[in-house]
């Protein structure tokens, strides 16, 4: 009896452990890394999904090597559709995600328009980043199907800081679920919110800008070339899986630790006497 006790047990164990590693990074699932070293845009996931610049944004440096400074106006990067980002034939949706990346925001407090950081999908279904009226925010939504109306977790930050912003969409299925999808600010989670899985969504994809039709917390967007973003932009990651702690915070130690050289970096201190969730 002890014995079988015992093998129940270890049963048990394993399937938990199964179950935390299925919740965390998963590098098999990488769609899309852009480390915009550069004005080439290259994907260095191994997926081949080199970004096209546009406008004439400028290199300058980031947390992690070189990152690229938009100017607000019509600079960005256009990102090609993905069978693995946005236009899935099987399984009919996806149910864990992560984007994430650093940014440096020139002014946080412009209210008139949106500044983009990424973005996917359309009216229907899609993701964004954007930074808006002193906060950044991260959406989704499913419009169709289950009828996810979407939503847009926000966090106050400041000017000419860098950060490091993630979304995740985490375990998800056709219905809309408490505390599927998540904001986290350099390593920390800032909100969880309801949330369910994405279905295919083939509009186009931008960094720095709303490439082809968008939904924001309060408007939606039916346009191209529009809410650019202005600042700089390091780093954009794009996967199938579901970050934990541990690994947003490895991301979180560029922009959290002070470094020798002058750079555009913060202390936790700081950091948590600036962060005020809405």
């Amino acid at each position: 009896m002890v014995k079988y006790r015992f093998i129940f047990l270890f049963s048990i164990l394993l399937m938990c452990i199964a179950v935390v590693t299925y919740a965390a990074k998963d590098d098999a699932t990488v769609e899309g890394e852009w480390k915009l070293e550069d004005l080439d845009v290259a994907d260095t996931s191994g997926k081949g999904l080199d970004g096209t610049v546009v406008g004439d944004p400028e290199i300058v440096e980031g947390p992690v090597g070189s990152a690229l400074l938009f100017d607000g106006i019509d600079d960005g990067v256009q990102l090609p559709n993905d069978v693995g980002i946005n236009t899935i034939a099987q399984p009919d949706f996806y149910t864990d995600r992560t984007i994430a990346c650093y940014f440096n925001c020139d002014d946080v407090d412009i209210a008139d328009h949106k500044q983009t950081l990424y973005e996917e999908g359309g009216a229907t279904r899609g993701f964004n980043l954007y930074v808006f009226d002193g906060e950044v925010y991260v959406g989704a939504w499913n419009r169709a199907e289950y009828n996810w109306d979407g939503a847009w977790p926000s966090v106050a930050i400041e000017s000419g800081v860098w950060y490091h912003v993630a979304m995740v969409l985490r375990d998800t299925t056709n219905a809309v679920e408490a505390d599927k999808y998540e904001l986290w600010l350099n390593g920390e989670l800032i909100a969880s919110e309801d949330g369910g899985a994405l279905y295919g969504h083939g509009a186009a994809i931008g960094i720095g800008y709303v490439n082809a039709d968008t939904v924001f917390h309060d408007e939606v967007i039916s346009g191209t070339d529009v809410h650019y973003f202005g600042g700089a932009v390091d780093e954009v990651i794009v996967y199938n899986s579901a970050f934990d702690a541990a690994d947003l915070a490895e991301y979180a130690e560029a922009v959290v630790s002070v470094e020798p050289q002058d750079k555009f970096t913060t202390t936790w201190a700081t950091l948590k006497a600036q962060r005020t969730l809405r």
